[in-house]
């Protein structure tokens, strides 16, 4: 039988700092901009975690019912285990789904920017279809890019604009580091599970680019956003606070391409997820000092 520990385990909790640090990085974007808005801000916090939620229960209901979490390396999924049935976790992806949407429609309403409709509709859709649809996206490769534009420019510089009302090219530049960091930590799950996606016929990033490229990759973007913060630096100087991050930054990027396998990546992601976290933490401080 389910407990209320196995659903919040679903909802991959170590994953959700991606939405934390992109609204905080927005909202002090549009405090630096003379916008800060209090309600807009715990809105578009509520909507990012409620799609992020959303996209991992149904991630896990299509790798569940597609038996392609039976090979991989990570830690246990509900459909996988046999702990939940597809239709129960299907069913929880839809109700974050719909506290995401009713969230977004009422931060819609207070910040006047009504074409954020369609993003947030874009949003849902992306986030069903990356393993969801019948031919998922995120099974062909294309799963760093799109978490890199919602976890990044969307995410950020939506919260800048339901705040502020305008965005700025420092908050792009910005918003592409944040979004980098989220990208790293799908990487790592895709590294760690090369050649179980391989088998299942799942050809991610790190599939196409075989182990040594992918590694290459990876350490790439984990030290990028550091070079974009010199960037926003410019304007505002409080923003090389990030660079506290750079030694962790090039330890864990020199560390990937080590090599280390399997159940060895298991600190990498509670190294990137820390690290990332607090990167978007000090870019927030940053731009609001």
């Amino acid at each position: 039988m389910m407990t209320a520990r196995d659903w919040v385990a679903g909802a991959r909790p170590r994953t959700l700092w991606t939405a934390v640090s992109a609204v905080a990085v927005g909202t002090a974007a549009a405090a630096a901009a003379g916008g800060f808005r209090l309600e807009p801000a715990l809105v578009a916090l509520g909507v990012g975690l409620a799609l992020q939620i959303a996209s991992n229960y149904a991630n896990d209901y299509a790798d569940g019912v597609r038996g392609t979490d039976l090979n991989r390396l990570g830690p246990e999924r509900l459909v996988a285990s046999g702990r939940a049935t597809p239709s129960q976790v299907k069913r929880a992806a839809f109700w974050a789904f719909g506290i995401g949407a009713v969230l977004g429609l009422y931060l819609v309403l207070i910040s006047g920017q009504w074409w954020l409709l369609a993003v947030g509709a874009l949003a849902m859709v992306a986030a069903w279809t990356y393993t969801a649809s019948a031919k998922p996206y995120g099974y062909s490769g294309w799963g760093e890019v799109s978490v890199l534009f919602f976890f990044g420019p969307v995410a950020v510089l939506g919260t800048m604009l339901t705040q502020a009302g305008t965005v700025t090219w420092w908050a792009v530049v910005a918003s592409v580091a944040v979004g980098l960091w989220a990208v790293a930590m799908l990487m790592i799950n895709n590294i760690r599970d090369l050649e179980g996606d391989q088998l299942a016929g799942k050809r991610t990033l790190a599939v196409q680019l075989g182990n040594s490229r992918v590694r290459n990759l990876f350490a790439l973007v984990v030290v990028t956003p550091l070079v974009l913060a010199l960037a926003v630096a410019v304007p505002h100087p409080w923003v090389l606070l990030t660079w506290v991050t750079a030694a962790p930054a090039v330890f864990i990027a020199v560390a990937m391409r080590m090599g280390p396998r399997g159940i060895a990546l298991r600190p990498f992601f509670s190294g990137v997820s820390a690290v990332g976290l607090v990167f978007g933490l000090l870019l927030a401080v940053g731009l609001a000092l």
